[in-house]
Parts: C-alpha cells; sequence; structure tokens
C-alpha cells in the first residue's frame, strides 16, 4: 500500500476538500474509507438531521445560549443517551461518527462534532475547539464545552487541569489552544488517533493509509514523515523507509528523538548491506 498510489486515499482526499461536504459528512466518508465500506454517508446524515429536528421541535422562541445549552445536553445526554467512553477510550471505533451515532459512546472529538451538528439545528453556532489532549467546543471564548463529560462548562482552571493531567505541567495554557479548528485539521487529529491504534495493534497497513492521508494534507507534517519511515522500516521497505527517515532530519534537525531516528538509519544501512 505505501510503494503504489492509494484510491482510498485519494478519494477521501478529495472529499474532504470539498467545501460543499459539511463536516458530519466528512467524518462519515473517513469512516467508510478506514473501517466501513458499506457505510452510507446520506443515512447517517438523515439520522442525525432527525435527532436535530426533534430537538428543534423542544426550543420555544427561548436564544438564550446558557438555555439551549442546557437544553442540548438534556437531550442529547439524558434523553439519547450519548456519552464518554472512559471504558475502552483508544478503540479506533471511537473514531468513527457511524459507530458513535449507533452505539451513542465516543471520545472527545466524535461526541464533540455531534453536539455541534445538534446545536445548528437550534440556531447555536458553536465552533470545534483543537484543544491538546482533549478536544473541546465553544460558543465564546469565555464559554468552552465539554461534550465528554456531558456538556459541562469549563473554567479557566479545569483547561488548566486538562493539560497538568495529559502533560504533567510542561505545557502551559495560551490562548492560542482555544482557537477553532478547521476541517482538514480535525480530519487529521481523527487520523492520527487511528494511527496510533492501528500501529500499537500491529495493523501496519492501516496505520500508513492514515499517515499517507496526513502527508497528503500536510506534506512536511514531521511526525508523519518520521513515522511512515519506522512504518516502512517494518514492512521491511528498506529504501522507502530511508528516504522518509532522511527526510524527517532534514525536516526536525533538532528534534529530541534524532539519536533513535539515527540508530535506525544505521541499522536499516547495516541489514541492506549484507
Amino acid at each position: 500500500m505505501s510503494q503504489d498510489f492509494d484510491p482510498f486515499v485519494a478519494e477521501l482526499v478529495s472529499y474532504v476538500s470539498d467545501s460543499r461536504h459539511s463536516l458530519v459528512e466528512k467524518c462519515l466518508k473517513l469512516a467508510q474509507i478506514f473501517g466501513y465500506p458499506n457505510l452510507s454517508v446520506t443515512e447517517y446524515v438523515d439520522r442525525l438531521n432527525n435527532m436535530g429536528e426533534t430537538l428543534r421541535d423542544l426550543i420555544s422562541d427561548v436564544k438564550n445560549p446558557t438555555f439551549l445549552i442546557s437544553t442540548l445536553n438534556e437531550y442529547m445526554f439524558n434523553t439519547l443517551g450519548f456519552s464518554g467512553n472512559k471504558d475502552d477510550y483508544y478503540n479506533p471505533d471511537n473514531n468513527f461518527l457511524n459507530v458513535v451515532i449507533d452505539k451513542k459512546i465516543g471520545i472527545p472529538i466524535t461526541l464533540s462534532i455531534i453536539y455541534i451538528e445538534f446545536a445548528r439545528h437550534i440556531g447555536l453556532d458553536l465552533r470545534p475547539v483543537g484543544f491538546p489532549s482533549h478536544f473541546l467546543v465553544k460558543y465564546t471564548e469565555e464559554m468552552i464545552i465539554d461534550p465528554f463529560v456531558g456538556g459541562r462548562i469549563l473554567t479557566i482552571d479545569d483547561l488548566h487541569g486538562v493539560l497538568n493531567r495529559s502533560y504533567g505541567g510542561e505545557v502551559r495554557f495560551v490562548p492560542q489552544f482555544l482557537d477553532e479548528l478547521e476541517h482538514e485539521k480535525i480530519l487529521i487529529r481523527i487520523c492520527r488517533n487511528l494511527k496510533n491504534s492501528y500501529t500499537e495493534s500491529f495493523n501496519y497497513d492501516l496505520a500508513m493509509r492514515c499517515i499517507n492521508f496526513i502527508l497528503n494534507i500536510e506534506p512536511n507534517a514531521a511526525e508523519e514523515v518520521r513515522d511512515k519511515g519506522i512504518l516502512e522500516a517494518r514492512l521491511l521497505h528498506y529504501d522507502l523507509a530511508l528516504e522518509s527517515l532522511n527526510k524527517y532530519l532534514e525536516l526536525s534537525p533538532e528534534a529530541d528523538d534524532i539519536d533513535g531516528v539515527l540508530d535506525l538509519i544505521k541499522s536499516i544501512k547495516e541489514r541492506t548491506s549484507q
């Protein structure tokens, strides 16, 4: 897969790059390409629309955002029963919107996408936030919402707590962490989740497909170039591995893992010279 043109990656890149498709449609297309080839994008879009219309019927003419968020939370998390998957967080299925819609359980990024879609039906303009390690939703810079924990509105202390739990105090909060994330970046984030899950389960072909999708969007994403080289080596594609690993050295000459990458390059050269 890594050596040849991948029509599945090309199809996904084309679909995601088309502004006529909604974020929900793009996420469903990703699920179709990576895990569920028989998935009907239209069917799941219609299901979400039907749920959103039911929510809209519950709302009067009240436009107060706090009231609307409260009603949305009640509907999504109590009436429909959506919740965060804390017991099996790293299951790749948590990244597939169709599975989350079916099972009503997911991770921050997929629950946030559904949350934003429901909010659209009641006139609430919410935005996706690519907060480090924990995807969030915002109404304003002062109203940050976490759909993974039932739509709770977070304080600045809560945000510091998320960073401390994930990075042990090594990452400090900056306002840019609350910037809106564009569609392609959201799909990249989902693919990184999938890449990690597939790599850990030794499904290198699907992990490579994730990397190739990301590199089609961001050709010089250093981490993905490095990981491509590592996977190529595991797949015994040594020439391709060296190509990617050497490119990583050019992109990130002062990276913390340079010594490890140099050791891998040395090991590959020793193998191929025997």
